[in-house]
């Protein structure tokens, strides 16, 4: 019906998301649309808002030049509505929902995103994705110091921490010794130094054992959320960085407060993100309850 909007409610490791059909480009997605949608209680709620369409009808004109390698765009939207680059763990939700509803054949699919196209394989019972190149964002300070933030959560003195670029900024942060992990507060934005030209995702990362860390996670645009995949995937690298083997193909368990994702260090800096993703309801939204 014309004046409903269909969508489908999913999540990765709880990194949660209203997906939005809309195949052709014919209806579009307003930040103030998105940001509504996204909405936990005036909206059906999530910490994004994708919107599947074909790549050919994206908004943007460098996404629709890979519609020769992706049919399908990931139009993502952080909650508050502003655009994001990446969303790993939303990668996955968003090709389980293309191979459910039958816009994608076989155990493979490439997605179409604002940082490029990535490619997507059916890992177990959930995706893998390669994710790209990632890099850091001051190598020269990184090598000389190892860090090459400051990063301010809640009342506590400034933390060491590594920026890294992954298609979107990260900011992750090595917990010191003598701190809990889950007694950090990041209910507030926590404040970097210096400060981000477009803002950043801040990771606050704690080893576990060899090759396994757990992290939490501030997003940029949304809050603190229970996973985030690129977000794990920055703290695989920083965690690899600091302990000078980044070069060894590592792969990293990463515990998150929604679950356990999987990160493989590839070759020439590439990263890959493996984790579930499951859909969890469809419905419909009346177009008057949204703003245009």
């Amino acid at each position: 019906m014309a004046d409903r909007l269909a969508f489908t409610k999913g999540h990765g490791t709880e990194n949660d998301f209203v997906l939005v059909p809309d195949l052709d480009g014919t209806v579009g997605l307003s930040p103030a649309r998105a940001a509504a949608l996204a909405d936990r209680r005036a909206g059906v709620g999530g910490d994004g808002v994708i919107r599947v369409v074909r790549t050919a009808a994206a908004d943007e004109a460098d996404v629709r030049e890979t519609a020769d390698r992706a049919e399908w765009f990931m139009d993502y939207r952080n909650a508050d509505g502003s655009l994001a680059e990446m969303c790993g763990n939303g990668t996955r939700v968003f090709a389980e929902y293309l191979r459910r509803e039958g816009l994608a054949a076989g155990d493979a699919v490439v997605v179409a995103t604002r940082r490029g196209p990535v490619e997507v394989r059916s890992d177990g019972d959930g995706w893998a994705v390669d994710l790209g190149p990632w890099a850091l964002a001051d190598p020269g300070t990184a090598d000389r110091d190892g860090f090459d933030a400051l990063v301010h959560v809640g009342a506590d003195d400034p933390f060491s921490a590594l920026s890294v670029d992954m298609g979107n900024p990260h900011t992750v942060v090595a917990l010191p010794e003598g701190l809990d992990l889950d007694d950090l507060d990041l209910t507030r934005v926590p404040v970097v130094n210096p400060v981000p030209a477009h803002g950043t995702n801040v990771e606050v990362v704690r080893p576990i054992g060899p090759g396994h860390i757990a992290l939490r996670v501030h997003e940029r645009g949304v809050g603190e959320t229970r996973s985030c995949g690129t977000g794990a995937c920055a703290a695989a690298v920083a965690t690899s960085f600091w302990a000078g083997a980044l070069d060894t193909g590592s792969t990293w368990v990463v515990d998150v407060p929604g679950g356990r994702l999987r990160v493989r260090l590839l070759p020439d800096r590439g990263v890959e993100l493996a984790g579930p993703a499951v859909l969890v309801a469809d419905g419909m939204v009346d177009l008057a309850t949204l703003p245009d």
